[in-house]
């Protein structure tokens, strides 16, 4: 079976499906906070690997228990991601786990290899994957 790519140049790896992680921690549950931190999780990732919306097949929000005030996938619409599907949802809620904490997923197409993605963890996320660069 062969993989199916979109659109390839002969002097281009192919375009892969792959996903992208990050997450990033809110001071307090306020809307406008929450809008201001999942933007800034969301550009990160994308500028951070040279994607665009067009680039995007879907992404996944998820949110600790502690977060009330609005859905991250909101908060993307409004940054302007209005043609990709997104999805919001819970979190387990883990003894002893990150306090109100916002994680994505993206699954986007890109000609990078799985180790040339930049997850983004930001504030007090960071602590989630102390191994990656900043």
């Amino acid at each position: 079976m062969t993989q199916q790519t979109r659109s390839q140049p002969q002097d281009q790896a192919p375009e892969r499906v792959r996903a992208l992680r990050g997450a990033t921690t809110l001071e307090v549950d306020e809307r406008e906070h929450l809008f201001a931190r999942t933007q800034e999780l969301v550009d990160a990732v994308l500028e951070r690997n040279a994607l665009t919306e067009d680039d995007l097949i879907s992404i996944v929000f998820t949110a600790t228990d502690d977060v009330h005030s609005a859905f991250p996938a909101e908060a993307a619409r409004q940054a302007g991601i209005t043609h990709v599907p997104l999805l919001c949802t819970r979190e387990l809620d883990i003894e002893g786990g990150i306090a109100r904490c916002i994680r994505v997923l993206v699954h986007a197409y890109t000609r990078r290899g799985a180790r040339e993605l930049r997850h983004v963890y930001l504030h007090a996320a960071r602590q989630l994957r102390t191994d990656l660069p900043e």
